[in-house]
C-alpha cells in the first residue's frame, strides 16, 4: 500500500470517509460540544462496525518525493484490510491479520511483513481497525477548526512524540472521518482522504488471501520497501 510504514506508529485508528455535513447539534445552553463529545462520536461509529468498504486518495510527501495514489479499501475486523489501487492500477495491499503483503505491478516479487512490524501510526489505520478511544490514544487532542460542518481535530499519539508532529483528523458531526493526516517528526506528510464509505459490507474471509500474479514470488521482509 502507499502508506509507508517505516517510523514508529503504534495501531491506528478504526476508519472511515466522508458522511453528512450538517452541522454539530447545539446544547440546551446554545453552546457548541467540546471536543470530548465529538471524539465519542467518532469512538462510537467505528467501534459498532465490523466491516466497510471506502474509496481513497493518499497523498505522501517527503525524502524528496510527492506522491498521490487512489483506490479502494475493504476493511473487516480484526485486523484484515485490502487496498486495491486503480492508481497504479494493479498494486495491491493485503492484510490477513497476521502479515501484510504488498505487491507493485512490474515486480517479481511481493513482500511479506509481520503484521506487528506494521503497527505503526504512519498507516492511518489503527482508527479503523480496532476499539477506538481517540481521547486515551490522544490525550491533548483538541478542536482547531471548523469549516461547513466539517471539524479539525488534532494531537499527538501518547508517547510518540519524538516521531510525530502531529495527526490531524477531518470528521463530521456524527462521528465519520473525512481525512487522516499524519505529520512525522522527519517531515514526512502522510494523508488520506476517504469518500463514499459503505459500513458493515459483505467481506468473506477470501478477500484477505493474497495470490501472487504468475511469475511472482513472495519473499520474508521486516519492513515494506516502495
Amino acid at each position: 500500500m502507499s502508506i509507508r510504514l517505516r517510523g514508529p506508529l503504534a495501531r491506528i485508528l478504526c476508519f472511515a470517509a466522508i458522511a453528512s455535513l450538517t452541522a454539530l447539534p447545539l446544547h440546551a445552553s446554545g453552546t457548541m460540544p467540546g471536543v470530548k463529545e465529538l471524539a465519542a462520536r467518532v469512538d462510537q461509529h467505528y467501534n459498532r462496525l465490523h466491516s466497510l468498504e471506502v474509496a481513497f486518495v493518499q497523498s505522501y510527501t517527503g525524502m524528496g518525493l510527492h506522491k498521490r495514489e487512489a483506490g479502494a479499501l475493504l476493511l473487516k475486523k480484526p485486523g484484515r484490510m485490502r487496498w486495491t489501487y486503480t492508481q497504479p492500477d494493479g498494486k495491491l495491499y493485503v492484510l490477513d491479520g497476521k502479515f501484510g503483503y504488498f505487491y507493485t505491478p512490474g515486480q517479481t516479487e511481493a513482500q511479506k511483513v509481520p503484521a506487528k512490524k506494521l503497527d505503526d501510526l504512519q498507516s492511518p489505520l489503527r482508527y479503523l481497525l480496532g476499539h477506538t478511544e481517540l481521547m486515551r490514544e490522544m490525550p491533548n487532542l483538541h478542536i482547531a477548526g471548523e469549516e461547513n460542518g466539517v471539524y479539525t481535530l488534532q494531537g499527538v499519539p501518547r508517547g510518540m512524540q519524538k516521531s510525530i508532529a502531529g495527526v490531524t483528523l477531518k470528521v463530521t458531526a456524527d462521528g465519520y472521518i473525512h481525512q487522516i493526516r499524519v505529520a512525522q517528526t522527519d517531515g514526512i506528510v502522510n494523508e488520506l482522504d476517504f469518500s463514499g464509505e459503505t459500513d458493515n459490507v459483505p467481506a468473506p474471509s477470501s478477500a484477505f488471501v493474497f495470490h501472487p500474479p504468475a511469475g511472482v514470488y513472495v519473499v520474508n521482509s521486516l519492513t515494506p520497501m516502495e
